[in-house]
């Protein structure tokens, strides 16, 4: 399920309508856009905030964005602006697909998606639900995708993963370019060199490569994840879920084949290739 709701949710920030979006807000650079509108559902925070709840960036790229982005528009302008590029990249992509069926299964599900100590997760649940059926649709997948991600964060602060270390164990688990996944998020070659270093001593990576005690951990640490994101699956129901996931799963193809920003993104989320061996 999370594969596919975080497509159709993934639309939110990198696509050209968005940038377009927040270019025309104001917004100085891309980062800027994308930090002002996940963040504008907390309010004008201080940049401290976005960097405790997004977790794996470094502090530098937050502020250069915050509390700068308060200054070119409101949170709710913000929120306006994700709403109007999400719109413009999902007709795009999807034309006049129905999705109707699918955004009230959706939306009942992020109904009951945990809140309790999940902060982007109770910020976004408590926002105005869209009328039109593909944003109610976005909505939903974006209250699912934030309350799981803050339930990620909490198994990586459980699994005494810092920012930076999540990120060198993940790109040694997933095969991603560590110079990539370094750059994407920040982090000089000082800092992760270091945390190498941490991650070895505890006989998690060895030599760039994870150890069997590394994929264990990371495994474990996506267990924990799945398993306290359960809740809006067992309240839906088995039938009503399968059903959800039979309605996404044209969607999630269609906005995989299309949404260029995935084909290089530091979650190593390939969604054609993972969907068709999942379904």
């Amino acid at each position: 399920m999370w594969l596919l709701f975080e497509t159709y949710h993934d639309v939110t920030y990198f696509t050209p309508e968005s940038r377009a979006a927040t270019d025309a807000l104001g917004c100085k650079g891309g980062w800027m856009g994308y930090f002002g509108m996940r963040a504008a559902p907390l309010g004008a925070v201080a940049p401290e905030m976005v960097v405790s709840s997004f977790y794996n960036f470094h502090p530098w790229m937050v502020r250069r964005a915050i509390p700068d982005a308060w200054r070119v528009a409101s949170p709710e302008q913000y929120l306006e602006t994700r709403l109007e590029g999400a719109d413009g990249a999902l007709k795009r992509m999807l034309g006049d697909r129905d999705v109707a069926e699918a955004a009230e299964l959706a939306l009942e599900a992020a109904r009951n998606a945990p809140v309790a100590g999940r902060p982007l997760g109770a910020a976004n649940a408590i926002l105005d639900v869209p009328e039109q059926p593909r944003l109610k649709l976005w909505h939903a997948t974006t209250v699912l995708r934030e309350s799981r991600g803050d339930g990620h964060v909490a198994a990586l602060v459980a699994a005494s993963l810092d920012p930076v270390e999540t990120l060198v164990l993940f790109a040694a688990d997933q095969g991603v370019d560590p110079a990539y996944m370094r750059v994407a998020r920040g982090w000089s070659e000082e800092e992760w060199s270091q945390a190498e270093g941490r991650l070895a001593d505890r006989g998690l990576v060895r030599d760039g490569t994870i150890t069997e005690a590394g994929a264990a951990l990371r495994a474990d640490v996506e267990r924990r994840t799945d398993e306290a994101a359960e809740y809006p699956w067992r309240a839906l129901g088995a039938e009503r879920t399968r059903r959800l996931a039979e309605l996404m799963r044209p969607l999630a193809l269609a906005l995989g084949e299309q949404n260029q920003a995935m084909r290089q993104n530091p979650m190593a989320l390939d969604v054609v290739k993972e969907l068709s061996e999942l379904f």
